[in-house]
């Protein structure tokens, strides 16, 4: 019987095989060029157990792997959202560079015909490279060498596509999309709330979220979990760069139902938020805060009651896509690759789940910009790393990973400038005093900086916001007004002042 699709499956062959010029046993070898693993987990913000972002979340799989490595406690991406962080970590550039700055903006492929990738500096050197799931920011952006299979679902780009006879609905407190799954019907969304957005944008509606009674094999994650896996084991012709890209926990917020069982005697705890937490914003920072541009609004979550039942959702897409990392990482470890992998796992962006009254990604907040990032070296040259099973609270960025893979692999600079900084220093030293910072764009003239202590968010309009994340990690008290922070402000600005010019360059 043909299973029931619940996720869309990409499965990409960055790359055809590279001439011959490569000894069958360099990948097993400890001497040779190390393997690479490539995590990609869409969505994740810090809600895994070693960032410690939410005290019920479960990633057993994910923290193991922290302490098998060096966690960037303070990293974060480009910019707070999927096409344009994406473009930005494959090129190594930020989105003033790469001309990528949102979503719906133009996408790298028609800005760059022959973007040169993060993948093709791999492929330059020898190695064979693939992946499978959601990796770059498009699905064509490696079109010399990029081939996809599509495994359409009933249940995510087709799922929350309403009928033109349904779409009127789509607003109003009765909402209803119906589907057939595995000859059973359901009403979406199952959240039952209306949408928050135009009635016509992309047709569907993906701020949903709930459980499915199917098994795992039944959704995306798995499915690619599954053909990862295989190229692990089948693997004879090294060096490997494998890219695997986890959807979970992208909305829609579904997973199997075994995953939402641990909270029904234990409800989710909310995350904490402070009801005049806008107050002290100019209006371009509440509308930023409160317009749905990427999922819904809050106020509509709290009319129907759903905060608690979100969060449950997302807690536990958590712990299924953790659940298929372990699969993968196991599958590793018993595998002839496993003493020479370099593994790496990112997420693109972090998401709101009612902080600042706000859902989804696509702010300047700690929320929309921090990410999880963790680097394993091979365990054949761990003794390099001093800092292995460390933790690093330096701010990073998303485009350092491009570098930094060029030194720990040896491979050849791209033909162009990489805006980010190898993290190879970091470790080497975990805690080394430095002098970086990091910058997430928003749109051009929307700019936010990290540092060690502070984060500076300007606005196109001018509008400022300084918070002290050590005493107020919240950012609920926008200290931009004080006086004693003059020298501060002063300094935070030099720094953010390059990427907010329209030709800047950072």
């Amino acid at each position: 019987m043909l299973l029931v699709r619940i996720e869309v499956l990409f499965v990409v062959l960055l790359g055809a095989f590279h001439a011959a010029i490569c000894s069958p046993s360099l990948g097993d070898s400890p001497n040779g060029p190390p393997n690479v693993l490539f995590i990609a987990v869409d969505d994740l913000n810090d809600w895994v157990g070693c960032l410690g972002g939410h005290p019920q979340t479960k990633t057993p799989h994910i923290d193991d792997l922290a302490s098998r490595g060096v966690l960037f406690s303070n990293a974060h991406c480009a910019a707070p959202a999927c096409t344009p962080s994406r473009a930005s970590l494959f090129t190594g550039q930020m989105p003033q560079n790469t001309g990528v700055w949102s979503n719906d903006g133009p996408k790298l492929t028609r800005l760059r015909q022959n973007a040169f990738l993060l993948p093709d500096s791999f492929r330059n050197a020898g190695y064979r490279t693939l992946g499978t799931g959601k990796l770059g920011p498009s699905r064509s952006c490696f079109q010399e060498f990029f081939r996809v299979e599509q495994r359409w679902s009933p249940l995510t780009s087709e799922a929350v596509e309403y009928t033109p006879e349904e779409l009127p609905g789509k607003g109003t407190d009765n909402p209803r999309h119906e589907v057939v799954i595995r000859d059973q019907k359901y009403i979406l969304p199952l959240n039952r709330m209306p949408s928050d957005r135009t009635p016509d944008e992309r047709k569907g509606e993906s701020f949903d979220w709930g459980a499915f009674d199917v098994p795992d094999e039944d959704f995306g994650d798995t499915q690619i979990t599954d053909w990862a896996i295989k190229q692990l084991q089948m693997h004879d012709d090294g060096p490997l760069f494998l890219g695997v890209g986890y959807y979970r926990p992208h909305q829609p917020l579904w997973a199997p139902s075994r995953f939402f069982e641990r909270f029904a005697d234990n409800p989710a705890e909310l995350p904490p938020v402070l009801e005049s937490d806008l107050d002290d914003l100019g209006p371009s920072a509440k509308r930023w805060a409160m317009e749905p541009v990427t999922s819904g609004a809050h106020a509509t979550v709290r009319r129907f009651q759903q905060w608690r039942d979100a969060v449950q959702a997302y807690l536990a897409c958590v712990t299924y896509v953790d659940h298929e990392i372990g699969r993968l990482l196991a599958a590793l470890d018993e595998s002839s690759l496993s003493e020479n992998t370099l593994v790496v796992l990112w997420s693109d962006h972090g998401w709101h789940l009612g902080e600042k009254q706000h859902w989804g990604k696509w702010t300047g907040w700690e929320r929309s910009t921090r990410v999880p990032l963790i680097i394993v070296p091979p365990r054949t040259k761990a003794e390099k790393y001093a800092a292995t099973g460390k933790q690093c609270k330096r701010p990073v960025n998303l485009i350092d990973l491009y570098p930094t893979l060029i030194q720990m692999c040896d491979l050849e600079n791209p033909p162009h400038k990489l805006d980010g900084e190898s993290l190879v220093p970091l470790m080497e030293a975990a805690e080394v005093p430095t002098e970086r910072f990091s910058v997430t764009m928003f749109g051009p003239g929307n700019g936010s900086l990290r540092t060690d202590r502070w984060r500076f968010i300007r606005y196109a309009d001018g509008s400022e916001e300084l918070y002290d994340m050590r005493r107020d990690p919240q950012e609920w008290v926008n200290l931009v007004s004080m006086s004693a922070n003059r020298e501060i402000l002063r300094d935070l600005r030099s720094k953010l002042k390059p990427f907010l010019l329209p030709s800047g360059k950072p």
